[in-house]
């Protein structure tokens, strides 16, 4: 045949669109030219794919061969594209079935010796093709667990050129080589984390747990050696694990990442940058190639920002949008990309640059322009975006010594479970899976709106001024969080004053 066709994925921030890969073979002058707006190391595939084909004893056609990749107008980048282009080039001359391969999505970046090397964002590739109809997916060997994480798909593991294309039913000889591997990137696993290892912090302890049963926001405020980060590092070990769809969304972005997936992790992600993070390395981007930031490889789970009034103001303003939109869009010159942004976001700072301002027995050395500058990088819009405000004490040697029974990782994640199943049954109707998703409006004058009587600390704090409307609702949802936890199906007034004092430390 002189016009071969074939599919390949090309990935659109999180998501991935069709593309069809055609090759025409023409009576015209030798060429091997590829259209359709690809970048730069997808123009390159022009040598892979020759010198792949030629070390596998497969050569091209040595006459005129145009690559479309249409649509033409979709951005595409990559080497990801090589083995659909390869495929479909050969497939021109060579006797394939050319059923079997117009049905196929390939998948692969090509050696130059024709072994197939492995490429990230194999997982949301083969989603989307999974999602477009197509039932058999040709990857790398190194992917093979990764791509066999989509249920309803057949996936083809190969080691090389040759062998996919004998596969199609060419008469080819297939080199044994060994496949090529993917680094073991994997992080050491880490000893459990337990709540029961927190001394003398019984108040920030529950109000984790609130915001665990909710979902909400947090902001912790106190000296060094408060327990700051001992608290955030223990909040994934409560939260219930990932269901069928957050698990398989967290798992696109690990491998988008280019990390290793051979699994379903069902354990919440938990993203920690460094205060010296951009504005990129938190949101997102890359010039050619746009890669998810820590907000997105923190979707369905905790980013946590310590030293948070350390972090650049800018960097810092860029959570806005993510947090009231629960997705991150990155435009660059001909493109955007969109990914997931769905996380709990844990701030922790000190009250001044040194640590000890306003502690007792503490020694505060900042000039008050400092201070207001530390604390100036928390602006308010993002505050207002906090549902739950905590200022942090160090612990006494008689709060230390107490003889109650601390509060294990294990009790609070079961009272969490719990509250969240409540939540759901509440729910139940709508599209919300958590009172931090529920919108104000609908807490406000919905089925279940308090009453008046119930509501007035809170319209009293809005009259004012000690809380915006925004704040209004959020306080709305932390009260629904702790009437949750009670069991209650109803809120009361001591679930607003619990939530006014969890945002504001506001007394009825």
């Amino acid at each position: 045949m002189s016009v071969a066709r074939t599919w390949a994925i090309a990935l659109v921030g999180a998501e991935g669109e069709r593309v069809e890969v055609e090759a025409d073979l023409s009576n015209q002058t030798p060429e091997f030219k590829i259209i359709g707006l690809p970048d730069k190391a997808l123009a390159e595939a022009v040598q892979r794919v020759h010198n792949a084909c030629a070390n596998s004893g497969i050569a091209l056609p040595r006459r005129r061969l145009t690559v479309n990749l249409s649509p033409a107008s979709l951005p595409k980048q990559g080497s990801g594209f090589d083995l659909a282009i390869a495929i479909a080039s050969l497939a021109t001359e060579l006797p394939m079935d050319a059923a079997s391969v117009a049905a196929t999505v390939h998948l692969g970046e090509l050696g130059l010796d024709g072994r197939l090397r492995p490429i990230p964002g194999v997982l949301p590739a083969v989603v989307a093709a999974a999602r477009a109809g197509h039932r058999v997916v040709v990857v790398p060997w190194a992917n093979r667990a990764e791509a066999e994480l989509v249920d309803g798909v057949e996936v083809v593991a190969a080691v090389n050129l040759a062998q996919v294309a004998a596969w199609h039913g060419a008469d080819v000889t297939v080199p044994d080589d060994d496949p090529v591997a993917q680094p073991d990137d994997e992080p050491p696993v880490q000893d459990r984390l337990d709540l029961a290892e927190i001394i003398g912090q019984r108040e920030a302890v529950e109000a984790l747990v609130v915001a665990a049963a909710g979902g909400h926001h947090l902001l912790m405020c106190g000296p060094p050696g408060a327990g700051k980060t001992m608290l955030a590092r223990r909040l994934p070990g409560i939260l219930p694990q990932l269901d069928d769809r957050a698990a398989l969304t967290s798992a696109s972005i690990r491998s988008l990442s280019g990390a290793r997936v051979v699994e379903l992790s069902r354990t919440p992600p938990f993203e920690a940058p460094h205060h010296s993070a951009s504005v990129a390395a938190l949101v997102g981007g890359g010039s050619r190639t746009v890669r998810p930031g820590a907000i997105a490889r923190a979707s369905e789970g905790i980013l946590f920002l310590d030293e948070a009034g350390e972090f650049q103001a800018s960097a810092l303003d860029a959570l806005r949008q993510p947090l009231e939109n629960g997705s991150i869009t990155i435009h660059r010159s001909g493109a955007s990309a969109e990914f997931p942004a769905r996380f709990q976001l844990v701030l922790a700072t000190n009250p001044c640059p040194c640590g000890d301002y306003g502690i007792r027995g503490g020694t505060c050395t900042c000039p008050p322009a400092a201070i207001r500058r530390y604390l100036g990088r928390l602006s308010g819009p993002l505050l207002d975006r906090i549902d739950i405000e905590l200022t942090l004490a160090r612990v006494s040697v008689a709060q230390r010594e107490t003889g109650r029974p601390a509060i294990t990782s294990e009790v609070a994640r079961r009272r969490v479970v719990e509250a969240r199943e409540r939540t759901a049954r509440r729910l139940a109707g709508t599209h919300w899976r958590l009172n931090a998703e529920v919108p104000g409006a609908w807490l406000r004058e919905g089925p279940r709106a308090p009453t008046a009587v119930v509501r007035r600390p809170l319209d009293a704090a809005l009259h004012r001024g000690a809380l915006t409307l925004r704040g209004y609702d959020r306080v709305l949802r932390v009260a629904w969080s702790l009437a949750d936890l009670d069991e209650s199906p109803q809120l009361d007034i001591d679930h607003i004053g619990r939530a006014l004092y969890l945002k504001k430390g506001l007394a009825l």
